[in-house]
């Protein structure tokens, strides 16, 4: 008896190591390969896979700035989630039934330069450019049936007109669906410039990608969500004297303060050329609700009111 109980345990623990050994070396591939494609440092946080339901998981993926770039993230997905024909890879294929992607958040950041980090990635570079210098790692084949497209916002950094950062932040909203993906430049050029498409951002090298990498997905669905909204709005677990005192110095490092009125919470300032109101509401001791409006003439400005709603929350950390 003890010698079966003994094999027992022999044998959960080879399974585990196996099992562990195994996610260890995906979640490696995964980031190798995005890294290759991108030029830019990839982590992969979780990774769960199961044979059975032939199926993946993966959490917390992040890809960072490029070299001259302030460090960071670039690309946040907290979630990414697959199905597929795992006896594809026998014959050395991906092929994934449905791939879900969550995307918590784009930053594009402009350094004192003049230039881009989505534009100073290596697939927006041309052919040239994004071959490896050494050895290129072989890329698997790649089949996606449907590609589900999820996103959050757009954060801009623009470090080239003075030490303070201009920033603005673009709610996309975005859900898309696309169908026959047939390469990892394909899904990454997808991934990345689709959300800056839809923030309205123009001009940009990573868009003549798709053209490069082939990118002619057939959208099966699409759902925006659009607001004519000039103000951006926020609940903080902190006092009223708090959040005053950190609404002041985030619209000082944003632009310049017209006037201040403390008796009743309201600050006027201009960001960027844009007219700013922030004005606070107390809750209670330790709640405050914090509301920035942005317009320039008459036209709403949410990118610039959700960018000072940024820097506030970077103040208050």
């Amino acid at each position: 008896m003890q010698k079966k109980i003994k094999i027992f345990i022999l044998a959960l623990v080879i399974l585990f190591g196996f099992c562990f050994v195994r996610d260890f070396l995906v979640k490696s591939l995964i980031g190798t390969v995005v890294t290759n494609v991108t030029g830019a440092p990839t982590r992969v946080g979780g990774l769960s896979l199961s044979i059975l339901r032939q199926s993946i998981k993966i959490s917390n993926l992040k890809i960072y700035n490029p070299e001259g770039f302030p460090n960071g993230v670039l690309i946040d997905i907290p979630k990414i989630r697959a199905s597929g024909n795992m006896f594809a890879l026998l014959g050395g294929k991906v092929h994934l039934k449905q791939l879900d992607l969550e995307i918590k958040e784009i930053s594009m950041v402009k350094n004192k330069k003049g230039k881009l980090n989505v534009d100073s990635l290596k697939i927006a570079n041309d052919q040239a450019d994004r071959e490896e210098a050494k050895k290129p790692v072989k890329q698997p084949a790649l089949q996606i049936d449907i590609f589900n497209l999820g996103m959050g916002r757009v954060v801009s950094k623009d470090y080239s007109s003075g030490v303070e950062p201009v920033i603005k932040v673009y709610a996309v909203n975005l859900k898309k669906s696309y169908k026959n993906i047939v390469s990892v430049q394909q899904l990454v050029a997808l991934i990345i410039s689709e959300p800056l498409k839809a923030a309205g951002i123009q001009g940009l090298k990573m868009y003549g990608v798709s053209m490069l990498a082939g990118v002619a997905a057939l959208p099966v669905v699409a759902a925006f969500t659009l607001t004519g909204k000039d103000h951006a709005q926020e609940t903080f677990n902190v006092s009223w004297q708090r959040a005053y005192d950190a609404g002041l110095s985030a619209l000082k490092k944003a632009g310049v303060v017209k006037s201040e009125d403390k008796a009743s919470g309201i600050i006027n300032a201009v960001v960027d050329g844009v007219d700013v109101t922030l004005k606070l509401k107390k809750n209670s001791a330790n709640s405050t609700e914090v509301t920035i409006s942005a317009r320039k003439f008459i036209f709403p400005q949410p990118e610039i009111a959700s960018g000072v709603i940024y820097r506030l929350k970077e103040e208050l950390r």
